[in-house]
C-alpha cells in the first residue's frame, strides 16, 4: 500500500492508500499487544536511531515524531548527530520507521512539484517555502494519523468488549514512557517557526487533499 502511494501521481490515491496503511497497521498493534498479553510473554520497549538527514532536518525530525506519537512510541531528535532516537515496541518501531520513509518520500515529491502564485520556473525552490512546507505537512500529517489511530483503538475496544484492550495499550504505554524518561531525564523543547504562509498553506493542503476515508477505493484495487 505505502509503495503505491510513492508511486501514484494522483493525490488522492496516494491519500487512501496511506490511511489503509495505518490503520492495518495500528489494528496489527492492537492484535499483538493483546497476544503478548495473552500469552504471558515478556515484550519490553527497545531503543532505535532513525537517520534525518539534511536538508530540512528539523521538519523532517518532527514528520518522524509526529508518526512515532500515532504508534505509541517516543522519540527525540539530536541535532549534533543526525539522527532521531525511537523508543517503543519492536513491532511499533517497524511501523514507525515504514510509515515515516513513505511519507518523506511522499512529502518531497508533492514539496518538488508545488507551484507558487509568482516565479518564473513555476515552482518555488526556496528554502523558507520548503522549510514552511515541510513543517505544515508533518503537523497535519500527525493530526490524521492520531484520529485514525484513534478510530481504530475505539473500533476494536467496541468488538471486543470483554478484552483488556484499554489496560493493555496503558501499560504499554506506560512501560514507553518509562524507558523514554530513564534515556533522556532532561529534554529542551524548541518552538518551529514558520517564515513562508505560501509553503505553510501548500504544505498542509498536500497533507489533507482528501480525508482519512478511502476504505472501499482501496479495497476495489
Amino acid at each position: 500500500l505505502l509503495a503505491k502511494a510513492e508511486s501514484t501521481d494522483f493525490p488522492h490515491e496516494a491519500d487512501a492508500f496511506t490511511a489503509k496503511a495505518q490503520e492495518l497497521m495500528a489494528r496489527h498493534r492492537i492484535d499483538h499487544a493483546l497476544l503478548v498479553a495473552g500469552t504471558g510473554a515478556r515484550d519490553q520497549p527497545v531503543t532505535r536511531r532513525i537517520a534525518v538527514d539534511n536538508p530540512y532536518e528539523a521538519p523532517k525530525s518532527l514528520l518522524l515524531q509526529v508518526v512515532a506519537d500515532a504508534n505509541r512510541c517516543r522519540a527525540v531528535w539530536a541535532k549534533r548527530f543526525g539522527f532521531t532516537t525511537v523508543v517503543g515496541f519492536p513491532t511499533d518501531l517497524d511501523s514507525t520507521e515504514l510509515l515515516f520513509t513513505s511519507l518523506l518520500v511522499q512529502a518531497t515529491k508533492a514539496m518538488t512539484q508545488a507551484k507558487p502564485s509568482t516565479g518564473a520556473d513555476g515552482r518555488n525552490t526556496t528554502r523558507s517555502f520548503r522549510q514552511s512546507f515541510l513543517t505544515a505537512y508533518a503537523s497535519r500529517i500527525g493530526e490524521r494519523l492520531s484520529a485514525t489511530a484513534d478510530e481504530v483503538g475505539q473500533e476494536a475496544a467496541g468488538e471486543a468488549r470483554s478484552s483488556p484492550l484499554l489496560p493493555v495499550l496503558a501499560a504499554r504505554d506506560d512501560a514507553v514512557r518509562d524507558a523514554f524518561e530513564k534515556q533522556f531525564p532532561e529534554l529542551a523543547h524548541h518552538p518551529t517557526h514558520i517564515s513562508n504562509r505560501q509553503g505553510w498553506a501548500s504544505g498542509r493542503a498536500a497533507a489533507d487533499r482528501a480525508a482519512l476515508q478511502g476504505r472501499q477505493a482501496v479495497a476495489d484495487e
